[in-house]
C-alpha cells in the first residue's frame, strides 16, 4: 500500500496515448519518428514496464468490476445488492444468467480493459527488445515482469470468455493485423490458447529473480503459482459444450513441480499467517508470507484522485453513514452463511449445509449453530463488532435493500472505518491475488485427483487448523466470541477415502477464500456449474422472488458471450460463444 512508482515519464504517456486512439480510430501510425526518439535508448525502458503494472486490469469496477462482479455474485458466494434489482441491472443478469445477452452494459468494459493491458504489455515488450542487455542489465528481469503480467491476464479473461485473440508483441503495432486476429482460428479448440498463456508464464518464472527489492513487482514464486494455476485449469479438459471430459494427469503433474517449489520454501519464505484477519487488514501490506502476488496500492501518493485506490470495492462498503456512504454491493449469501455451518464435531455439513434458514429469524439462527470461524473473517453481521472493532457494532441500517439481499456484508476487500487508507469509500489497502493457502489447496486438489488422498489429508487440515487459532480478534467489549465457534480437523480414519477427500477439498476451497471472486471459476474447472448452481437457485426461489428467472444452461453460461461491440470491431473474425 505504501510505494508509489514515480517512473512514469511523460515520453511513455505519450506513446500510450497515440497506440490507445489508433487502437480505437482505426489510423494508421505515424511513428517513425517516434521509434528513433524512444525505442533503443536504455535510460527510457522504465518508462514502458513500470506503467504496465497501473494497467493491471479486473480491480476498477467502472470497466472492469473487479473479481468479486465475475467470480463472486455469479455463485453461489453472493448476490449483487445495491439498492434493488435496478442498480447495475447488468449485474443481476450475471447472477440469474437467463438475461445475459451480448449486448449487456459492463461486459464490453471488462474485454476493452483487459486488451488495453495487453498493447501495454506488448509495447513494452517491443521497447525492451530494442535495447542490450549490457546496456540495461535488467533487460531479463523486466521481460519477466512483462510476461507474467501479460501471461495472468489472458488467463484471466480466458476464463471469462474462453476464446479470445492472441495479440502479442509481433502483431501489437499493427492495427490491421489486430483486427484480423480471430478468436477461433480456423475454428481450433482453445488448446493453442492454454499454450501461449503457460509458455508466458514459464518464461516469467525462468526470467524473474525469487526477490525484488520493490514492493508490487513481482518475483518468481509469483510466476510459479500463476504458471500452476494455468497449468491446473488446462488440465480440465472441456468439449465444445464446456463439459470437463477428461483431467489430464501430465498438466497436473507439470502444475505440482511448480507448487512443490514453493511449498519447500514453507516456513523460510512462505507460510499461512497466523491469524486468518492477517490476509484481510492493510496494516499487514507486504509484509506476510502468505502473499505470493499482492497487487500494490497508493494513497496520498501525489496524484490528482489523491491515490491508486481500489476502485473495484468502492462500491462495495456499506451504506452506513457518518462510516462509510454508499453503497452496499457484493452481499453474503445466505447459503454461504450456511456452508460456514458445523456439525457436533466441528466438521462441515456437505450434504445438508443449506437446510437452515436465517431469513426471518435473525437470532435463532445463530444461537442455534456453531459456526467455522472464518465466517466472522467473511462478512459483517448486525450486532458484531464490524471488522475486528468491538466499539463499532454493524447495524440493520447499513444495508440498503435488505428485503432484497439481506443483511450479510462481504467485508474482506473491506478496511476497518476511519481506516486513514480511504479516500470517500475507496480504500488503498492491498489485494492478494495469490495467498498461499490457495497453493495448499492446488496441492491437495492435484494429490486427490492422482489417488494419492491421504497425502492431501494433512494439507486440508492444516488450513483447517489455522482457521480455529484465528479467534484472538473475534471477540465482543465484553472479551466473548461473535458466535458459537466449532471446527476441528478431518480424522485420519478409514472414512478419509478419495469421495470424502474430493468433497473436504471443494468444501475447503469454499470456505477459505469465500467472497474472494474464486467460487466461480472453481466450480467451472470442476465441472459442477450446472448442478450446484441450479440447487442453489431452487432454494433462493423460496427466499427471493427476484430469483424467479434464475437459471444456469449448461453450454451456454459457464463463459460470458463475447460483446457484441468488439465482434462488430473486429468484421466478423470472432465466433460467439455457444448459446448466444
Amino acid at each position: 500500500m505504501k510505494i508509489t512508482y514515480k517512473l512514469l515519464l511523460l515520453f511513455a504517456v505519450t506513446m500510450l496515448t497515440v497506440c490507445g486512439c489508433e487502437d480505437q480510430l482505426n489510423i494508421n501510425p505515424k511513428g517513425v519518428l517516434a521509434d528513433e526518439l524512444l525505442f533503443g535508448k536504455p535510460e527510457h525502458i522504465d518508462g514502458f514496464v513500470t506503467p504496465c503494472y497501473s494497467a493491471i486490469p479486473y480491480l476498477g469496477w467502472s470497466e472492469a468490476h473487479s473479481w468479486w462482479m465475475h467470480g463472486s455474485i455469479r455463485s453461489d458466494d453472493a448476490y449483487k445488492g445495491g439498492s434493488g434489482v435496478n442498480d447495475q441491472s447488468s449485474w443481476h443478469d450475471s447472477e440469474v444468467f437467463s438475461s445475459l445477452t451480448a449486448n449487456m452494459s459492463n461486459n464490453d468494459g471488462p474485454w476493452f480493459k483487459g486488451y488495453v493491458a495487453i498493447s501495454r504489455y506488448n509495447l513494452a515488450l517491443y521497447a525492451l527488445s530494442q535495447v542490450d542487455e549490457s546496456d540495461y542489465p535488467l533487460k531479463d528481469i523486466r521481460v519477466g515482469e512483462i510476461k507474467f503480467l501479460r501471461g495472468s491476464t489472458y488467463f484471466f479473461m480466458k476464463t471469462i470468455w474462453r476464446y479470445i485473440p492472441w495479440i502479442d508483441e509481433s502483431n501489437a503495432r499493427d492495427i490491421e493485423s489486430v483486427t484480423n486476429t480471430p478468436n477461433r482460428p480456423n475454428g481450433a479448440d482453445d488448446s493453442q490458447l492454454w499454450e501461449n498463456i503457460v509458455a508466458d508464464l514459464e518464461d516469467a518464472v525462468r526470467l524473474l529473480p525469487e526477490e525484488q527489492e520493490d514492493p508490487g513487482r513481482v518475483n518468481k514464486n509469483a510466476a510459479r503459482a500463476l504458471a500452476a494455476k494455468a497449468l491446473l485449469f488446462k488440465a480440465y479438459e472441456q468439449d465444445e459444450r464446456h463439459r470437463v471430459v477428461n483431467v489430464n494427469r501430465e498438466m497436473l503433474e507439470r502444475a505440482l513441480v511448480y507448487i512443490n517449489q514453493i511449498v519447500d520454501q514453507e516456513g523460510e519464505k512462505v507460510d499461512l499467517c497466523p491469524d486468518f484477519a492477517e490476509n484481510f487488514l492493510p496494516d499487514y501490506d507486504n509484509i506476510t508470507k502468505e502473499a505470493i502476488w499482492e497487487v500494490e496500492y497508493s494513497i496520498s501518493d501525489g496524484t490528482s484522485s489523491g491515490g491508486n485506490t481500489n476502485n473495484g470495492a468502492e462500491l462495495n462498503a456499506p451504506s452506513w453513514e457518518p462510516y462509510f456512504p454508499c453503497c452496499d454491493f457484493h452481499k453474503a449469501s445466505f447459503n454461504m452463511a450456511n456452508a460456514f455451518r458445523t456439525d457436533e464435531n466441528g466438521l462441515p455439513l456437505f450434504d445438508t449445509f443449506n437446510d437452515a434458514e436465517m431469513k426471518g429469524r435473525f437470532d435463532e439462527y445463530f444461537a442455534e449453530n456453531t459456526f467455522d470461524p472464518r465466517f466472522s473473517h467473511t462478512m459483517a453481521v448486525p450486532g458484531h463488532p464490524y471488522k475486528y472493532n468491538p466499539e463499532l457494532l454493524f447495524e440493520t441500517n447499513a444495508s440498503r435493500s435488505p428485503g432484497d439481499y439481506g443483511y450479510l456484508k462481504s467485508i474482506k476487500e473491506l478496511v476497518p472505518a476511519f481506516c486513514d487508507c480511504i479516500i470517500v469509500n475507496r480504500n488503498s489497502m492491498n489485494v492478494r491475488n495469490v495467498r498461499y493457502a490457495e497453493i495448499l489447496l492446488w496441492k491437495a486438489e492435484i494429490l486427490i485427483q492422482m489417488d494419492r488422498y491421504k497425502e492431501a489429508l494433512p494439507i486440508i487440515n492444516k488450513l483447517r487448523m489455522r482457521a480455529n487459532q484465528s479467534q484472538s480478534r473475534l471477540l465482543t467489549v465484553e472479551n466473548k466470541p461473535y458466535l458459537n465457534y466449532n471446527i476441528s480437523v478431518y480424522p485420519d480414519n478409514e472414512k478419509w477415502t478419495k469421495d470424502y477427500a474430493w468433497k473436504a477439498l471443494m468444501f475447503e476451497n469454499r470456505l477459505e477464500t469465500a467472497c474472494e471472486g474464486r467460487r466461480f471459476f472453481d466450480m467451472l474447472r470442476w465441472g459442477i456449474l450446472e448442478q450446484t448452481m441450479n440447487s442453489y437457485f431452487a432454494k433462493e426461489k423460496t427466499r427471493f422472488s427476484w430469483m424467479d428467472n434464475a437459471i444456469f444452461v449448461a453450454g451456454r453460461d459457464e463463459y460470458k458471450p463475447i460483446p457484441q461491440a468488439q465482434i462488430n470491431w473486429a468484421k466478423g473474425n470472432y465466433v460467439q460463444n455457444p448459446g448466444y
